[in-house]
């Protein structure tokens, strides 16, 4: 059961479209496998056209060939659908939702994964600037290095389950963190944790192996 959700904020700007390619695909991964976030953004998409209904309304009439240019340029900007309207992903198992699974080009076995460190690997998600994506492979009972934030973190939870301070977050959770996070996530014993995190700016880690290796990795 997925007990940590999107915020508010975040749903508003994903029906707005002015969130980061990032962002944008750690978003909606969550939507492909959270019902709760699918519903409640469709109350934001029906706002939206709504609103935007009253502004065609009021506009001044546009070429015929607008609506086809639109799209051409919308489909040449972003590899892959945006989830959220048409229901869950494809589950056969356990495989990686779409949209990221387009993104991957495959599945978890075809990840290309980098070590970082303590037995934890990454991958990086090519995407445009702004942000970054990348996959997390963190073993059973291991934890992350010590870390806060100089932006945004969304940390979205596709295989096992971490602990944070108090709280835990298993298959499906998305933990939102910002400037004001101070925290080392722990890999629950039981199976290796494999995670989407996606960040707008630098990590600020506390030891000094981490901060050395930094610029390396590029985290």
């Amino acid at each position: 059961m997925i007990t940590h959700h999107l915020s508010e904020k975040l749903l508003m700007a994903y029906s707005a479209g002015t969130l980061p390619e990032a962002f944008n695909l750690a978003v909606a991964t969550h939507l492909a496998m959270c019902d709760e976030c699918r519903a409640r953004l469709a109350s934001y998409d029906a706002i939206g056209g709504a609103v935007l209904e009253r502004v065609e309304d009021a506009a001044a009439p546009m070429p015929h060939e607008a609506l086809a240019a639109t799209l051409s340029r919308i489909k040449a900007q972003v590899p892959s659908e945006r989830i959220g309207e048409s229901g869950k992903a494809r589950q056969e198992g356990w495989t990686l939702p779409e949209p990221l699974r387009s993104y991957v080009g495959g599945d978890v076995q075809d990840v290309k994964w980098r070590n970082v460190g303590g037995g934890v690997r990454q991958a990086v998600i090519p995407t445009s600037e702004n942000a970054t994506a990348r996959l997390l492979y963190i073993p059973a009972g291991k934890a992350v290095p010590d870390h806060g934030h100089h932006g945004m973190e969304l940390t979205l939870v596709l295989q096992g389950a971490f602990a944070d301070d108090e709280d835990c977050f298993s298959r499906g959770d998305i933990e939102i963190a910002d400037e004001g996070t101070e925290h080392q996530p722990i890999a629950q014993a039981g199976a290796d944790c494999i995670c989407l995190a996606v960040t707008d700016a630098p990590l600020k880690f506390r030891g000094l192996l981490p901060r050395l290796a930094q610029p390396f990795l590029g985290i």
